[in-house]
């Protein structure tokens, strides 16, 4: 999959070259390509970003939003602030973005909604807890993102750490909620995809 994906543009190379010199986790090409399409299929134009790192997943994402759609990002390091904001300068996105310093599951407690997609990339443990606070957020058919539900494989077993447990929980009751349809979509590290209902 990753040989027939075409060669990323400069900015997503450069921001891909950060992550691995650095060991920053990212969505990468075949992730970072769905959420565009994802982006693109719901006629997004209000996207919300529950930990954005430096800005890698935002980039994808605002390239399948109009240019009047906006992209609220968050992340707890001021570092990845400047960092992402400086991509999106290079890429001509930075009219898209907002980007606020801080806990994701504060900062969209401050935002009303609806959102057509909210993007969960959290602290693992975490997890369970952003399905209350994401669905009221989402409209009628939009979508809830969440990265790294199967969690190298993690999950098909009995944890004993907090982060792997967490992830189990979310899978579980993503699954179970009425108001969600969820799927899990087994690139790189799982996409869990639940539409609202």
């Amino acid at each position: 999959m990753l040989e027939l994906t075409p060669a990323r543009d400069p900015v997503l190379q450069e921001m891909e070259r950060y992550g691995d010199e650095r060991d920053f986790p990212h969505i990468g090409p075949l992730c970072g390509r769905f959420l565009q399409q994802m982006a693109i299929v719901a006629g997004a134009k209000r996207i919300f970003e529950m930990g954005s790192g430096f800005g890698y997943s935002a980039v994808w994402f605002a390239r399948g939003i109009p240019d009047d759609g906006k992209i609220i990002c968050t992340d707890g390091d001021p570092g990845n602030k400047k960092r992402a904001l400086d991509s999106f300068k290079k890429a001509g996105l930075s009219h898209k973005i907002e980007f606020h310093v801080g806990i994701a599951q504060e900062i969209i407690k401050r935002f009303d909604g609806p959102f057509d997609i909210i993007f969960n990339d959290v602290d693992k443990h975490e997890y369970p807890e952003t399905l209350d606070l994401v669905i009221p957020k989402l409209r009628k058919g939009g979508l809830f993102i969440t990265d790294n539900t199967l969690w190298d494989g993690k999950v098909d077993g009995e944890p004993d750490d907090k982060y792997t447990r967490g992830v189990q929980e979310f899978n579980r009751l993503s699954f179970r909620r009425k108001d969600i349809l969820t799927t899990i979509v087994p690139l790189r590290d799982g996409l869990s995809v639940s539409v609202k209902v």
